[in-house]
C-alpha cells in the first residue's frame, strides 16, 4: 500500500540522489533524519507496519511512504532500489543524519562526475549522547552512497554490507549514527540479531565450543578497550566494550547450543 503525501509536501532537492530509509516505529527519529536529506531530488519512506507517529510525521518529508513486509534489512532494500527514479542512491538508517559536511561532499561528487560506482561513508558514532571516538567505532564505515544500477546487498539476515559492480571510493563527510536510545531497546535487537547469526553459522556447518564462546568474549573487550583506546572515552567507552563483549557472548553462546543440539539432539 502506498501513503500519498500531502499536496503541500516537500520541494524536491536540486540533486539527482533518490535517498531511501527504511522505518518501523521511528517517530522519534524520522523527522529529524528525513530533515538532513531534503538536498535530494526524491526522498523514499520504506516502512514495515509502524503502529506509531512514523508515518504521519514521514509524508510531508517524503515523496513517497510505502509498505512492505519486512523479512531482513536486505531484502527490504534491495526491493527499493531498482524502484528509485534517479541513478544515484543513498541509503540511510533513521538513527543515521546526513552531516553538512557529507552534503557537501556528496554534491562536490555529484557536480562534478562520480569517479566510482559506490562510496563508503565513515561514521560518527554517538553514545547515549557523547561521541565515542576510539574502541574501533572511528573506523566504523558503511557503503551507502552508490550507482542504482550497480549495487545491491546480499542475502544476509544480519549487518549485510552493500556489494558494489564496480570501483568503490571514500567520502570526507561523516554520518553521525546515534547508535543506541536505550538499553531495552538495544537488548531486544541483541537478542534477535545474535540468534539469526547463531543459525546462519550454524547453516554453514560452524561449530563452537565453550572455549570458543569465552575466548571471543574476553578477546573482544580486550581489543575494544584496551589495544583500540576504549578507555580514552571514560565511562561512556568501558560501558560500550562491556556491550560488545556481551553481544560477541550471545552469539557464540547461541551458535554453541546450537553445535550441542546438532552432537547430542537428545
Amino acid at each position: 500500500m502506498t501513503h500519498s503525501r500531502p499536496g503541500s509536501g516537500r520541494q524536491p532537492g536540486d540533486l539527482p540522489v533518490s535517498a531511501i530509509l527504511t522505518t518501523k516505529n521511528e517517530e522519534e527519529n524520522v523527522v529529524p533524519c528525513l530533515a538532513t536529506v531534503q538536498w535530494a531530488a526524491e526522498v523514499i519512506v520504506v516502512d514495515s507496519g509502524s503502529t506509531d507517529a512514523t508515518l504521519m510525521r514521514a509524508a510531508p518529508l517524503a515523496d513517497r511512504v510505502l509498505q512492505h513486509e519486512y523479512v531482513s534489512a536486505a531484502r527490504q532494500k534491495n526491493w527499493i532500489i531498482p524502484q528509485a527514479r534517479y541513478p544515484w542512491v543513498l541509503i540511510i538508517d533513521a538513527d543515521e543524519r546526513v552531516t553538512p559536511e557529507l552534503e557537501a561532499d556528496i554534491r562536490r561528487v555529484m557536480t562534478e562526475g562520480p569517479e566510482h560506482r559506490g562510496y563508503w561513508i565513515y561514521r560518527r558514532n554517538t553514545f547515549f549522547g557523547r561521541e565515542i571516538r576510539h574502541g574501533g567505532w572511528q573506523r566504523d564505515r558503511v557503503i551507502r552512497l552508490f550507482a542504482r544500477d550497480h549495487g545491491r546487498y546480499p542475502d544476509l539476515r544480519v549487518h549485510a554490507e552493500l556489494e558494489v559492480d564496480g570501483s568503490v571510493g571514500v567520502l570526507k563527510g561523516r554520518f553521525l549514527h546515534h547508535t543506541i536510545r536505550s538499553l531495552l531497546g538495544y537488548w531486544a535487537k541483541m537478542e534477535r540479531y545474535s540468534a539469526w547469526w547463531a543459525e546462519g553459522k550454524a547453516a554453514a556447518g560452524q561449530r563452537a565450543s565453550t572455549w570458543t564462546v569465552f575466548f571471543h568474549t574476553f578477546s573482544r573487550f580486550g581489543k575494544m578497550y584496551i589495544i583500540r583506546g576504549g578507555f580514552l572515552d571514560g565511562r561512556h567507552g568501558l560501558l560500550v566494550a562491556i556491550l560488545a563483549s556481551f553481544s560477541v557472548f550471545q552469539k557464540y553462546a547461541n551458535l554453541w547450543e546450537l553445535s550441542r543440539s546438532k552432537v547430542d539432539p537428545d
